[in-house]
C-alpha cells in the first residue's frame, strides 16, 4: 500500500476482538461498532471501574468479557490490542495459531484515516528512547507557526483515533509513537519520520535490544520524503539503511556539530539546514538561534533539530521554524527551572526515568548536586556515573534501588560526597532538597534527574517532580 493510500475495510459483520479496556481500547471498540463490526472486548481486570465501562459498551451492543484476557473468542477475524499488552500473551499466541491478524490502536487509526470522507492528513512521526514528547510538541508548534492545521497526537496523550475520526480537519499530524505502538502497526507509512536515539529500555517487553530497535525502525518503513536520524547515534542511521522506503526518500541527519550535506546542525550558535536547500554542497540556511530553544540544553537542541528536519521535509519555511521554537514551552518536569536560591539553580527533570535520559540531563550543567534513585527497572549505572563524575559536586540518593547508584559512585567517583536517605515517606523529598542545598555552592545546579522510575515512593514521575518543586519553593520562601 502506498504512503498516502487509504485502506478500505468492510467492517459490517466482521468479528473483531478488542484487547483491553483503556484509553485506546474503548475508542477502538466504539469506532468499530459504529462501522457495523461485531465487537467483543476482553479485559484482564474485573474491578468496579471496568464493570462501569463494560456497562456503557454493552449498551452499544458490544460484548465485554471481564477477568479473561487470555482466551481468543470464537469466530474472531481480527484482534485490536492496547499497545502495552505483551506479544507473548496467550491471546496473541492463539491468534497467531489461528491465522488471525493483530493490530494496535495506531494501525487501526492508520486504516481508518479518511474514513469520514475527508482527505487523510499525512503523518510526521517521531520515536526514540527519549525526547519523543518534547520533539513532537516542538514540531506541532513549528507547523502551527507555518499556518498549518495540526495537532500533537499519539503516545503523547491525544488518541490517534480521536484525531483521525474527529470533526476537525488537519493538514498534517505530529505523531509520537512508542515501540509498543510500532510493534502492532504493520502497515503504517509516514510522510517522514525520525528516530531520535536508541538505548536499552522496555527489554522485558520486547525480549532483546535487537527486537526493541527493530520495532523502533518500523517508523521508517514506506517513508516518502525523509528518514531523520541522529548523527551521534549510529544505530539510528543503521535503521534508515535497513528500511524499505519509497523512491526518492532521503536520509537526513541532525547533529550538534557543523552539519554536512543532507544534515541539520549548529554553527556559531545558529541552527542551520544543509538538507532542504537548493545547493546543499555549498549552501546552508539559517533556521533559528540556539537561544530560541527553551531550555537550550544540548539534548533539547537535538530535539529541536529533529523537529525542524521533519518540518522542513514537509515544506515549512525557515521563519516558521524559528517562530515555532520561540513559542514552544516544555512540559513540566522536563529540565524545568524551579528557582534560584543563593546563586544555586534548582532544576526538575523528574521525567528522566532511565539512564539515557539522565545522561543527557547531567550533560546540560557544569557543576551539579544530583538527586537520584527510585526503581531501577534492571538498569546499571556504571557508565552513567563514569560520564558524569567530573560534573558532580555531590549526590543525594533516595528510593528502593539507591544502593545500585551508590555502588557505582563508590567504584567510579569515590571522591564525590554522597547522602543516602533511607526514608521513603512523603517528607523524604524535602529532606533530599535540604541535604542537596547543604552540598551546593554558588554557581551549582541542584538537579532532580532520578535515572529511575518513581513508583516505589510516588504515584508517577509527575508527583515526584511536584514534590521536588514544592520543597524548593518552600525553601525559597524561607530564604526570601
Amino acid at each position: 500500500m502506498g504512503s498516502q493510500e487509504v485502506s478500505t475495510v468492510d467492517w459490517q459483520g466482521k468479528h473483531v476482538t478488542v484487547a483491553g479496556l483503556g484509553v485506546s481500547g474503548i475508542p477502538a471498540a466504539r469506532a468499530l461498532r459504529e462501522r457495523g463490526a461485531l465487537v467483543t472486548v476482553v479485559n484482564d481486570g474485573d474491578d468496579e471501574r471496568a464493570r462501569a465501562q463494560a456497562a456503557e459498551l454493552e449498551a452499544l451492543g458490544i460484548t465485554v468479557r471481564l477477568g479473561d484476557g487470555a482466551t481468543l473468542p470464537p469466530s474472531t477475524e481480527l484482534v485490536v490490542t492496547a499497545p502495552g499488552w505483551q506479544p507473548d500473551k496467550p491471546l496473541f499466541l492463539a491468534a497467531a495459531e489461528a491465522g488471525v491478524p493483530v493490530w494496535g490502536d495506531v494501525e487501526l487509526a492508520w486504516r481508518l484515516r479518511g474514513d469520514n470522507g475527508r482527505k487523510a492528513a499525512p503523518w510526521l512521526a517521531v520515536t526514540g528512547t527519549n525526547g519523543k514528547t518534547t520533539t513532537v510538541r516542538m514540531l506541532a508548534s513549528i507547523l502551527e507557526a507555518a499556518g498549518l492545521r495540526t495537532a500533537a497526537v499519539g503516545n503523547i496523550g491525544v488518541s490517534l483515533l480521536d484525531a483521525v475520526l474527529g470533526e476537525r480537519e488537519y493538514d498534517v499530524l505530529a505523531v509520537e509513537l512508542s515501540s509498543y505502538q510500532l510493534h502492532w502497526a504493520p502497515s503504517l507509512r509516514a510522510h517522514s519520520a525520525a528516530v531520535l536515539n536508541l538505548a536499552p529500555d522496555h527489554l522485558d517487553w520486547h525480549g532483546s535490544m535487537e527486537a526493541y530497535a527493530a520495532d523502533k525502525g518500523r517508523v521508517y518503513e514506506g517513508n516518502t520524503v525523509a528518514c531523520v536520524y541522529n548523527v551521534a547515534d549510529p544505530a539510528t542511521e543503521d535503521l534508515v539503511r535497513e528500511a524499505d522506503v519509497e523512491g526518492g526518500c532521503r536520509a537526513i541527519g541532525f547533529t550538534l556539530g557543523a552539519p554536512g550535506p543532507s544534515q541539520l546542525g549548529v554553527v556559531d550558535g545558529i541552527l542551520v539546514d544543509r538538507a532542504f536547500v537548493a545547493n546543499r554542497q555549498q549552501q546552508a540556511q539559517e533556521l533559528a538561534e540556539v537561544d530560541d530553544v527553551s531550555p537550550p540544553a544540548p539534548h533539547n537542541i537535538a530535539n529541536a533539530l529533529a523537529a525542524a528536519a521533519l518540518a522542513r521535509a514537509f515544506g515549512v519555511e525557515p521563519a516558521a521554524v524559528r517562530d515555532g521554537l520561540r513559542a514552544f514551552r516544555p512540559d513540566a518536569h522536563r529540565i524545568e527551572h524551579i528557582a534560584d536560591i543563593g546563586e544555586v539553580a534548582y532544576v526538575d527533570d523528574s521525567k528522566a526515568t532511565n539512564t539515557h535520559a539522565t545522561e543527557a540531563s547531567l550533560a546540560a550543567y557544569d557543576s551539579i548536586v544530583w538527586i537520584a534513585g527510585g526503581l531501577a527497572k534492571g538498569a546499571t549505572f556504571d557508565e552513567l556515573v563514569t560520564g558524569a563524575a567530573k560534573r558532580l559536586r555531590g549526590v543525594v540518593l533516595m528510593g528502593a534501588d539507591r544502593a545500585l547508584i551508590h555502588e557505582a559512585l563508590t567504584r567510579h567517583a569515590p571522591e564525590v560526597p554522597v547522602v543516602d536517605l533511607e526514608r521513603t515517606d512523603t517528607g523524604a523529598m524535602s529532606e533530599a532538597v535540604a541535604r542537596a542545598a547543604e552540598l551546593a555552592r554558588p554557581g551549582d545546579t541542584v538537579l532532580l534527574a532520578p535515572a529511575c522510575a518513581s513508583m516505589d515512593m510516588f504515584t508517577n514521575y509527575n508527583k515526584r517532580g511536584e514534590a521536588f518543586a514544592e520543597a524548593v519553593r518552600a525553601r525559597a520562601d524561607e530564604s526570601a
